[in-house]
């Protein structure tokens, strides 16, 4: 069985958008805090740790091979992101308003999705 969507392609993608969230966390935290009621002090965090994550996809995604104690880090390290954008305003350490939760449920579920791609793509196929 072939897969669909490429490892190498899935983790540019993931590569990608972590750069373009963390670069504009980075550009307007407090801006985007402010619209959304979350701490602009969390959203830099935030922003520069994504683009050392977004680092290590990018050489991954375009290294002769991807080992699998990488692809093991980098499904873990969505699954985490995603689990705790989602407890942070559940255990009331964030107050997010409605356009807060549209955005940490939204970067959650894209978060997630890629990790289940991107699990699926490393995994061997499966004779049907």
């Amino acid at each position: 069985m072939k897969h669909l969507t490429s490892l190498r392609t899935l983790l540019l993608v993931d590569a990608l958008s972590c750069a373009a969230l963390g670069a504009l966390l980075l550009a307007a935290p407090s801006a985007l805090g402010a619209w959304m009621a979350l701490p602009p002090a969390l959203l830099t965090r935030a922003g520069l740790a994504l683009l050392p994550i977004a680092a290590f996809m990018a050489v991954l995604a375009r290294g002769p091979a991807v080992p699998h104690w990488a692809v093991t880090v980098v499904v873990t390290g969505n699954v985490l992101w995603a689990a705790v954008s989602l407890l942070l305003p559940v255990i009331g350490m964030v107050s997010p308003n409605v356009l807060g939760w549209v955005f940490l449920l939204g970067q959650a579920g894209f978060v997630a999705l890629l990790a289940r791609l991107e699990a699926g793509a490393a995994s061997p196929a499966v004779p049907a």
